[in-house]
């Protein structure tokens, strides 16, 4: 009987499950959502701070984050990207941090593995409701990447890498509100 009711137990927890689903959190009326072009608040005048020693500025970032915030949401498609005024949510976003730090060294003290993180501060309104859904202030992306041997990868993918963690990270925390 004892082991009955044990295999019963386990049953109903294997059929419950953890909790854990991927539909999206949203709630009913939001179909649609708007991603405002990010604005680029990176200081140029700041970039040779010795406290600041490996920020970094690239040009036209802003609109690759953005481009990449777009792509992320149409692979997602829980939400269908349209235009301002049909929007049921505006996501709006800066980009105040890119910077890229040293993690490893070698004998020489030679820097052979980075850090790269691009980091926004952004905010998502419910149109409809005129209503702030949440705002988060230095949300990142980020990789690393050696320099050197077998796994060895360009500044120029490492950037890539950081903008699609980065948008990853911002259609999560859109749809399933973490």
């Amino acid at each position: 009987m004892r082991n009955k009711a044990l295999a019963i137990c386990l049953l109903m927890l294997l059929l419950n499950g953890c909790g854990y689903t991927t539909k999206a959190l949203l709630p009913g009326h939001v179909k649609t959502i708007y991603v405002e072009n990010f604005a680029n608040l990176i200081r140029i005048e700041e970039q040779t701070d010795d406290s600041r020693m490996y920020r970094g500025y690239r040009p036209q970032l802003e609109f690759d984050i953005t481009k990449a915030v777009v792509d992320r949401f149409i692979f997602d498609g829980n939400l269908k990207i349209t235009d301002k005024n049909s929007a049921d949510l505006i996501l709006s976003g800066a980009l105040v941090d890119f910077k890229r730090e040293a993690t490893r060294y070698d004998a020489n003290y030679n820097a052979e593995e980075y850090r790269m993180r691009i980091v926004v501060n952004m905010e998502l309104k419910d149109v409809k409701n005129n209503k702030v859904m949440w705002k988060e202030n230095n949300f990142s992306g980020e990789t690393t990447y050696r320099t050197a041997g077998s796994l060895a990868k360009s500044e120029s993918a490492a950037i890539d890498d950081s903008k699609a963690d980065l948008a990853r990270r911002v259609v999560e925390r859109t749809i399933e509100g973490w």
